[in-house]
């Protein structure tokens, strides 16, 4: 920030949020400068509420678009006068007060007329011009305002909470000027990052095309192939075998489908959510069962080291790891477990299997849908898998490790000037609603300069 000049002066804030503001800023709280009201939601048994409606109606998962220009649900005039949904004006602001995941304490901007839910906040300043500061002041406070809602994910907002939240004031010129600069370099940084993104995802997919390559048709370009009679495969060299997973596994089991009851402390029980970046590992907010639980769920199979392990239920079907640690723990049914027979299939060799492109696709070509999309036991163990001798299996994933270590680098290297982009986004957002840097002169940074900050 050293290519911003501070203020001349500054004074106690007096906002829980913010220590010092320059001494020319007033502040107040939200509700003194702009009206708070909840939406609504027509009755879902009338269904003519929901048909051929023209009236926007947003929900909570709506605050993710940060400028909203269209929705995905509209209601009837009908609807709108037999519920509780108020008009809210374009340029508005609006507030998840409650929702799954990230979505609690977001806020966006109306570019058009609409209605909402009651999980959500309308915003509307006393001046519209007010609404892109309050935007970029309440964007700064996300974590702050989720705070206000308590420890527990469950609890919501409410427009109290949300009325007590303090905000600075700066001259109305100013508020201006901060806003366009916010929108101005933080759109530039956000291209930067996107395409940070753009070569982390690129670098991912030649990560899969190498693997994917060497475990389905080997190392050497001139070996003999032939077809395998499998359409996810095709052609195979000709000296290996195509066999069911049941036959390569002397394992093949899912997690418990009825998990007892969760303890503070106790032993964990792990599921898709412990596959991260290849990795089966422990989190810090782990379910635990009882030892009891824990033993009577050892007597169908107990988890070992060198145990692949794929996600089969939910959005992240496909994940794919190799248990490494030995500490005690169970899984639940969206995770099933393989186990190799050693003098067939190494662990490492069914785990790049399974993580190529190819079989991937199978895996969603295969897929049920009820409450979320799953995957059966028995339709993977009937999967045919390519099997080369095995000191072939060895060299494989030898290359494999190899090849993926230098573009693992290459990705480590991308996240991390992303990690660093972001926080540098972050904190010229906080530097400049809390008038720690005077923008009133400022002047556009170039992207090749934000490149070499993130270098």
């Amino acid at each position: 920030m050293s290519r911003y000049k501070a203020y001349a002066e500054y004074v106690n804030s007096e906002i829980e949020w913010s220590d010092n503001l320059p001494a020319h800023w007033d502040r107040v709280g939200l509700r003194w400068i702009a009206r708070l009201y909840a939406g609504g939601t027509p009755s879902k048994v009338i269904e003519a509420y929901w048909e051929n409606g023209t009236i926007p109606w947003l929900n909570s998962g709506e605050v993710n678009q940060e400028l909203i220009t269209d929705v995905s649900t509209y209601i009837t005039e009908d609807a709108y006068k037999n519920s509780s949904a108020k008009w809210i004006p374009t340029g508005a602001l609006v507030m998840a007060l409650a929702g799954q995941g990230k979505t609690k304490g977001m806020v966006a901007q109306l570019a058009i007329d609409a209605t909402c839910n009651q999980s959500m906040a309308a915003i509307v300043p006393n001046d519209i011009a007010d609404s892109r500061f309050l935007f970029w002041w309440l964007t700064f406070n996300y974590q702050n305002i989720r705070n206000m809602a308590g420890g527990d994910l469950r609890d919501g907002l409410n427009l109290e909470l949300i009325g007590n939240i303090g905000c600075p004031i700066p001259s109305q010129d100013e508020k201006r000027i901060i806003a366009n600069f916010l929108d101005h370099e933080t759109a530039k940084i956000d291209t930067l990052i996107a395409k940070q993104q753009g070569l982390i995802k690129l670098l991912k997919e030649k990560r899969q095309a190498v693997i994917s390559h060497a475990v389905t048709k080997g190392l050497n370009p001139n070996v003999p192939m032939r077809d395998s009679g499998v359409v996810w495969l095709g052609d195979v060299p000709a000296h290996w075998d195509v066999v069911p997973l049941k036959h390569l596994c002397v394992l093949l089991k899912d997690g418990t489908h009825l998990p007892p009851a969760r303890v503070d402390v106790g032993v964990p029980l792990l599921s898709v959510r412990n596959i991260i970046d290849g990795k089966f590992v422990f989190r810090d907010d782990d379910s635990n069962i009882s030892e009891t639980e824990y033993l009577k769920l050892c007597k169908s199979f107990i988890p070992r080291r060198g145990d692949v392990v794929l996600a089969i239920v939910g959005g992240t079907i496909g994940k794919v790891a190799i248990i490494d640690d030995m500490s005690e723990f169970h899984v639940q049914r969206s995770v099933a477990i393989f186990r190799v027979e050693e003098s067939v299939m190494t662990h490492e060799g069914l785990a790049n299997i399974i993580g190529s492109s190819n079989f991937q696709s199978l895996l969603w070509e295969n897929v049920g849908f009820s409450a979320q999309p799953g995957i059966y036991l028995g339709t993977l163990a009937n999967f045919r898998f390519p099997v080369p001798p095995i000191q072939e299996q060895v060299e494989i994933n030898k290359y494999c490790n190899l090849k993926v270590a230098h573009i693992d680098v290459l990705i480590e290297k991308a996240a991390s000037a992303v990690h660093l982009i972001q926080e540098r986004r972050t904190a010229l957002i906080s530097a400049a609603v809390t008038g720690k840097i005077d923008v009133r002169n400022w002047q556009s940074v170039s992207v090749s300069e934000l490149e070499s900050m993130a270098a």
